[in-house]
């Protein structure tokens, strides 16, 4: 091996072993397909040997890489422990803090609750990341997240903060032109609007005792705002978070009886992180007005 090992070629391959590629690997890390491709070459020479395979599907890691990869995922957890040692250091609450927060979460209940937040806490700067992908607080992707599920590392501190409520929706002009469904099996007559890939509000069909394909679906999305929209515009009936649903007079919730479980909502930081009084104050107001606020 060399002697002048580099110790920063650690984080790109890493990065090529979960995402199977270099652009993918490239993305993740707001760099190039070729600094990656230079990355991962040079740390096959300073190791001598063959870290993966090129294939015109990607990268398929070899044994070798197999067998490194727990040495290099300890060493890129003490390169973060060190920065969160340093980040917490830091006196005083000020500087950034970086929120991860599902798109209806992000982008209808942050906002109002962040403007709350300035005057509390006038000098720290917000990045908000408006994603339905977990992000991985262990890797600082997020300082703090809002989660639907709890995480099972033992190394992040979350708590239950609130609980989102659902319901059956329409607007009034699908209503006036379709009629009302009165109980579940109505809905089968009706224009619904479901998931594309997410099979959520199938399971809940069959859960209900309705069990239905996705051709049951007049309009199908995965992204939560055009799911939103799509309601509102009067495409069909579709399931909405209460909070949202509040939002606009013209939706009508129907089928009271319906009762679909609510989804809990996590906040989440690394539990090393808490050290920080900056990522404290933030992770103390959001425990308390997100709640409100939904």
């Amino acid at each position: 091996m060399n002697s002048q090992f580099d110790w920063s070629l650690i984080r790109s391959f890493l990065a090529a072993l979960d995402h199977g590629s270099l652009l993918g690997a490239a993305r993740a890390l707001g760099s190039t397909q070729p600094t990656l491709g230079r990355h991962i070459a040079e740390l096959e020479s300073q190791l001598g040997v063959v870290l993966f395979e090129r294939t015109g599907r990607g990268l398929l890691p070899t044994e070798m890489a197999a067998r490194l990869a727990d040495s290099a995922r300890a060493m890129e957890g003490s390169a973060d422990q060190l920065v969160r040692s340093v980040s917490g250091a830091q006196a005083g609450i000020s500087g950034s803090v970086r929120i991860t927060a599902s798109q209806p979460v992000a982008c209808f209940v942050m906002p109002p609750v962040l403007a709350q937040m300035r005057t509390a806490l006038p000098d720290v700067q917000v990045e908000l990341v408006a994603s339905n992908q977990v992000s991985n607080l262990l890797r600082r992707e997020a300082d703090i997240a809002l989660r639907m599920v709890q995480p099972d590392q033992a190394s992040l501190v979350a708590k239950r903060i609130a609980r989102v409520t659902l319901g059956t929706y329409a607007h009034r002009d699908y209503l006036r032109r379709r009629g009302t469904p009165r109980q579940i099996a109505d809905l089968l007559n009706h224009e619904l609007i479901g998931g594309d890939r997410d099979e959520a509000i199938l399971r809940a069909f069959a859960g209900f005792g309705h069990p239905v394909g996705r051709e049951a679906f007049a309009f199908r999305t995965d992204d939560l705002i055009a799911y939103w929209e799509a309601v509102r515009a009067g495409l069909g009936v579709g399931f909405l978070a209460d909070y949202l649903a509040r939002t606009d007079s013209q939706l009508v919730p129907l089928l009271p009886t319906l009762k679909i479980p609510p989804i809990p909502i996590w906040l989440t930081v690394h539990r090393e992180i808490r050290t920080s009084p900056r990522i404290r104050a933030v992770y103390d107001f959001l425990a308390a007005a997100i709640p409100k606020a939904l």
